[in-house]
């Protein structure tokens, strides 16, 4: 099933309004229901003292793709906050970019529960697990 045009370009002008999104150099890579895909590239900017990607970085880009994908399913008027996240670290940030992918585990009228597994991409295209994020969305209403 795909996502409602209206959904779809609701994603897109809040995706594209996000300052840190455009500072880190994100992407949409793919919209669906309950499902949402971004990437960016390591900046080098946005790396530690090893020279991985810094986790801030991790966490933002898969905070926004699970904050995304609970926009999804929510009521057309709404819009979304984080709540509450958590993140478990698996691996270092390794490599030349980041895709995040966020998804809804249970959605609900006050509060949608949502995933994100953020994996590096090094220069071969070998894809590591390095983070996994699981949040508290809620939707807020104008």
């Amino acid at each position: 099933m795909a996502l409602s045009p209206e959904i779809k370009e609701k994603i897109e002008i809040s995706f594209a309004a996000q300052a840190m999104m455009n500072t880190i150099g994100a992407r949409i890579e793919d919209l669906a229901p309950d499902h949402v895909t971004l990437t960016s590239d390591i900046p080098t900017t946005c790396t530690q003292q090893h020279g991985f990607g810094h986790a801030g970085l991790t966490f933002s880009l898969g905070d926004s793709a699970a904050g995304y994908a609970a926009l999804s399913v929510m009521p057309p008027e709404a819009e979304v906050l984080t709540t509450e996240m958590k993140i478990n670290l698996l691996a270092p940030a390794r490599g030349s970019g980041l895709r995040a992918v966020g998804r809804v585990i249970k959605p609900g009228r006050r509060l949608v529960i949502a995933q994100a597994d953020v994996y590096a991409l090094d220069e071969n295209g070998t894809e590591t697990h390095i983070a996994l994020l699981t949040g508290t969305m809620f939707p807020v209403m104008p």
